[in-house]
């Protein structure tokens, strides 16, 4: 995504196209996959914009998350994190995120793995499920190898 798509989702939104915005869109576009806290947005954007105070971080990413443009997820790890959201009504719907509980990797993952509850609870009780957020807690491949390595000692 590039500076005229992110003018272009800003303006569908009836927002304005602020510098700010387009630091924080551009941030957040430089590091697909990652799961930013607001201290690490505004560390990244006080390399290009030394000015910038972490009010202004924290008041850009409520009014971007506010508008769906970015999303908050949490990690039960005390941090509220942000990610790129959906464009377009584009849904985050099969977006889950599996976390190491040794080390603290997080891995962004694709699936529909909800689907078939999602229409039985449908069929059954007439509830229509818009969203849901699916969290796997485990072990990373590189704790679990160290953990296998370090049972066989």
């Amino acid at each position: 995504m590039d500076q005229e798509d992110f003018k272009d989702m800003l303006r569908k939104k009836k927002l304005k196209v602020t510098n700010q915005r387009m630091l924080v869109l551009g941030i957040m576009a430089e590091r697909p996959g990652e799961h930013l806290t607001a201290e690490e947005i505004y560390d990244l954007a006080r390399k290009k914009c030394p000015e910038i105070g972490l009010a202004t971080i924290y008041r850009t990413v409520q009014v971007l998350v506010d508008l769906s443009i970015i999303d908050k997820v949490s990690f039960d790890d005390g941090f509220a994190r942000y990610e790129l959201g959906g464009f377009d009504g584009e849904s985050k719907h099969h977006h889950h995120h599996a976390i190491c509980t040794q080390c603290g990797k997080v891995f962004s993952f694709e699936g529909d793995l909800l689907d078939t509850l999602e229409q039985a609870l449908y069929d059954t009780e007439g509830f229509k499920v818009t969203d849901h957020e699916v969290k796997l807690y485990g072990y990373c491949r590189d704790c679990r190898i160290a953990m296998e390595k370090q049972d066989g000692k």
